[in-house]
């Protein structure tokens, strides 16, 4: 999966730390940068490679608006701003959202996907791995295997044939990283199409022996894929 790299310009402190951990919760972005100046981050952008930043509006030394204009169609931004009012004069540029503080995990995390869909990334099915952080450390996990993924909440649990992985991350945003063999057979869970042993009217058993719910929503298109 290639990564999106992104920088964060803002002058509060506060707001650059906690965007850098939210930054760090999702598998497809890459912190490259931080500052609270700037001018800093101009010169940053000058000699290295970046795609998307978190770009504050007002700031002492160089509003955001001015710094998009320098700065132009090479980057994409998200702004983060106190102030709805900016937010329409943001949206002339090449802006993909903008986010109202005291900004939410949940709205950053809506705020990037819209963000994800904007930038040409690689096929997941052409990758046989991927990285997710459970338990304060980085995991490689190969996709096969991989029996399902369900919805807990706020997170999901990530079931490999060796172990569980519980992960900050949203069932959408995964299924976007998983290739062909997963769908979504049920509103909380994943599926590899490949672990399927039986299929029921209510449920699925897997050669594992587990057992996942069904919808009846997600069986035609379950149906499909077993073709």
């Amino acid at each position: 999966m290639k990564k999106i790299k992104c920088i964060i310009v803002d002058d509060e402190p506060l707001a650059v730390s906690l965007l850098g951990n939210y930054v760090e919760k999702i598998p497809f972005l890459e912190l490259v940068f931080s500052s609270e100046n700037p001018i800093e981050a101009l010169e940053f952008i000058q000699k290295n490679e970046a795609d998307l930043v978190f770009l504050d509006i007002q700031m002492p030394e160089l509003t955001g608006i001015n710094f998009m204009k320098i700065v132009g169609d090479k980057m994409k931004y998200i702004l983060t701003t106190a102030y709805s009012e900016y937010a329409l004069e943001g949206y002339e540029h090449n802006v993909i959202d903008y986010l109202l503080k005291p900004i939410s995990f949940d709205r950053f995390n809506k705020s990037v996907l819209k963000a994800q869909e904007r930038f040409p990334l690689e096929e997941t099915k052409e990758l046989n791995h991927f990285f997710v952080k459970s338990s304060g450390q980085q995991h490689r996990i190969n996709f096969n295997e991989i029996l399902y993924v369900e919805s807990i909440k706020d997170y999901v649990n990530i079931k490999t044939q060796a172990q569980e992985y519980i992960v900050l991350e949203t069932l959408k945003s995964l299924e976007n990283q998983l290739p062909q063999n997963f769908t979504r057979v049920h509103k909380s869970f994943i599926l590899n199409v490949n672990e399927i042993k039986s299929l029921g009217s209510k449920k699925i058993i897997l050669n594992s022996g587990h057992e996942v719910p069904i919808g009846d929503m997600y069986k035609s298109n379950l149906l499909e894929k077993l073709k």
